[in-house]
């Protein structure tokens, strides 16, 4: 660990990817309340499944540390037990090319999205610990000879909040502190496993902190001085998005066919 921890810009794949939630589309824990029409899916996201490369190089420019890249498990994984290699294939694309251009790279494997035959109250049930594991080393395994670092939960305790506190993520629970505890309780084990594992443990990247970029070039400083002990910084995020899980903002936008730097001198100062 050192006092300049790097500062990764994020990748969040559910809200910019596209093709999520919808008919004949890898379905998540949003599935239900989308088609209930409680609010809006990523529908075409920002395209990026198709266009990561685009972004990816242009991100190259920016001066950050890296990227962290959300391996969508809906996506890999769309049912149980069914893997989709060409899925895979295209992130380790990706990892590839980032990796080429000299960015560091941070692979993530739940965010806010996870695949809907987990369940809506996939931190309660015992029986997900292992299947986070197995997509895991899954991720681990097909990208081996990119060199990467790994993240089982972006932000476990968002996660915990927002689904059992707040109401404003699945499984939509209010004030349920007994379920909020119990499903602490499982992402630690899971937690304690990845690190005790052979394969993922010696890519796991310890104590992180998340940016977000509505904040003025001022507060990201003082962010990132209040983070220094912290392993890696992430950026929230590179692209915005589209759907319940978009960022606030980004630093890149897609103007008609082609991307471009969005975010002020002053902002991009600040974080590289």
């Amino acid at each position: 660990m050192t006092d300049h921890p790097p500062v990764l810009a994020t990748l969040d794949g559910y809200a910019v990817e596209g093709g999520f939630d919808r008919p004949h589309e890898p379905a998540t824990c949003y599935r239900p309340t989308i088609a209930l029409g409680r609010h809006d899916g990523p529908g075409d996201g920002e395209g990026l499944w198709r266009e990561y490369e685009k972004v990816v190089d242009l991100a190259a420019t920016l001066g950050l540390g890296g990227l962290r890249l959300n391996v969508e498990w809906a996506r890999v994984e769309p049912r149980r037990g069914e893997v989709d290699e060409v899925a895979l294939d295209r992130y380790t694309q990706v990892a590839r090319r980032a990796r080429s251009l000299g960015l560091s790279l941070t692979v993530a494997i739940v965010d806010a999205a996870w695949p809907s035959w987990l369940g809506l109250e996939a931190w309660l049930l015992p029986w997900v610990v292992p299947d986070v594991l197995t997509q895991a080393r899954r991720v681990m395994d097909h990208l081996d000879d990119v060199t990467i670092r790994l993240v089982i939960f972006t932000d476990p305790e968002k996660l915990v909040s927002a689904g059992y506190l707040n109401a404003t993520a699945p499984p939509w629970r209010r004030g349920a502190s007994e379920d909020a505890a119990s499903a602490r309780a499982q992402i630690r084990e899971i937690l304690r496993l990845a690190r005790s594992d052979l394969l993922l443990g010696p890519k796991m990247v310890g104590d992180t902190h998340t940016i977000s970029l509505d904040l003025t070039p001022e507060q990201v400083q003082r962010e990132r001085r209040g983070a220094a002990r912290c392993e890696e910084i992430y950026v929230r995020s590179l692209v915005k998005g589209n759907g319940p899980s978009a960022a606030p903002a980004g630093l890149l936008e897609r103007r008609g066919d082609e991307w471009s730097v969005c975010a002020s001198p002053q902002l991009l100062d600040a974080l590289a």
